[in-house]
């Protein structure tokens, strides 16, 4: 079956009690059990709910994995995967990293004396050179990689350092919000653990916070759902219920999301206010090969840096109809600073370096009409010249 009719159906069809084409919201804590020892299937929902169960079914169908969890936010799903490391365990984060993991990871799993090593994924040789210090430093448990980076667009080559990582007895986890499986499924190349924010375009509508994740290896499975039910950051089954109706609308939200990204990148290519974008549609962009061999299209993130000839602060008052906030993925455009808002947590330096200055802004491109969101860039543009 085709991915958009998996998206559609999923990996539990509605109801067979009933005849209902949705599944239904399981909206309870408990349940009877028959006997001592002896119940259908459940026993306490932070354990399994049906509803959940429905869509972690689904998310592991979709990324072709063996199994999958749901959490109640993104960054859950990220907490639960590096609560598989202990004391002394070391990880490798790309440069360019959405500032809430690497708040998680300098902030709370520093403290429990997980390490990290800062890479430049794109340099197969760093990554292999930092690998290799696992033969004289604290061994290195696994890579952690964005693809496309948030908020730069960087592209790793997912089955490379796969190869590498599996190499030194690493796990790599690739955190695929930004593709969603519609466009790209890491476990096919090669990756361990596939997470996501499904608050983004898998949820699609700004209604829902939630996390996903998807493994391929039953003994993973085992060890995830155990730090799940340990640590109780379960998916409630109304959220579950919402996010399973977003799914369904996944593939033509982001075909719309697509087709309006690549007019804006162009618009803005031709725009004299922009000094760089970042998009993996660009052809000269570093990993655009890369990229196009393992996902299936671009996505509908970008990011562009505004000239100086332009108050980048006024610009973005200026919009009307692209709304400024946090998040991505939802059917509205939503453009956001990074420096002071998704990124605040990673250090100026650092900032600095990677290239997350303070004229960069990141658009979420919606599935508005697109001559109207190029009229509001455009007028936004005229109204914060300085003069």
């Amino acid at each position: 079956m085709k991915i958009e009719s998996l998206l559609v159906h999923g990996a539990v069809d509605g109801d067979d009690k009933t005849g209902s084409v949705n599944v239904p919201i399981y909206q309870t804590a408990t349940y009877k059990q028959e006997e001592l020892g002896k119940n259908k299937g459940y026993e306490y929902s932070r354990t399994g709910n049906p509803t959940r169960e429905a869509l972690e079914k689904t998310i592991a169908l979709l990324e072709d994995g063996i199994g999958g969890l749901a959490f109640s936010s993104g960054m859950a799903a990220i907490t639960a995967t590096l609560s598989l490391f202990k004391s002394g365990d070391r990880i490798v984060i790309p440069s360019n990293l959405y500032g809430g993991t690497f708040r998680v990871v300098d902030n709370v799993f520093k403290n429990f004396n997980i390490q990290y090593e800062i890479v430049d994924f794109s340099r197969l040789k760093d990554v292999k050179r930092v690998l290799e210090s696992s033969k004289q430093f604290a061994k290195i448990k696994a890579v952690f990689i964005e693809t496309p980076t948030n908020p730069l667009m960087d592209i790793t080559d997912i089955e490379e350092v796969s190869k590498l990582a599996k190499e030194y007895g690493a796990l790599t986890i690739v955190d695929n919000t930004f593709m969603s499986p519609y466009l790209q499924r890491p476990l096919k190349f090669g990756a361990d653990i596939v997470v996501h924010s499904a608050t983004k375009y898998l949820g699609g509508h700004s209604n829902v916070v939630a996390g996903l994740i998807a493994v391929k290896d039953q003994e993973l499975w085992d060890k995830l759902h155990f730090i799940q039910n340990s640590t109780g950051g379960v998916l409630a089954p109304f959220d579950s219920f919402m996010l399973l109706q977003g799914i369904k609308t996944l593939g033509v939200r982001l075909d719309r999301h697509i087709e309006n990204a690549e007019k804006i990148v162009e618009f803005l290519s031709q725009n004299e206010y922009v000094k760089k974008i970042y998009y993996p549609g660009l052809k000269d962009s570093k990993g655009y090969e890369i990229h196009k061999k393992q996902a299936s299209g671009c996505g509908g993130v970008l990011s562009f840096v505004i000239d100086e000839k332009v108050d980048y602060k006024k610009f973005l008052s200026s919009l009307k109809l692209i709304t400024l906030g946090e998040s991505l993925g939802g059917v509205e455009s939503l453009i956001c600073h990074p420096a002071t808002m998704t990124h605040a947590a990673i250090p100026y330096k650092i900032r600095q370096e990677v290239g997350i200055v303070d004229n960069l802004v990141r658009l979420s491109v919606g599935i508005e009409n697109i001559d109207d969101l190029l009229q509001d860039l455009n007028n936004a543009f005229k109204e914060s010249v300085i003069i």
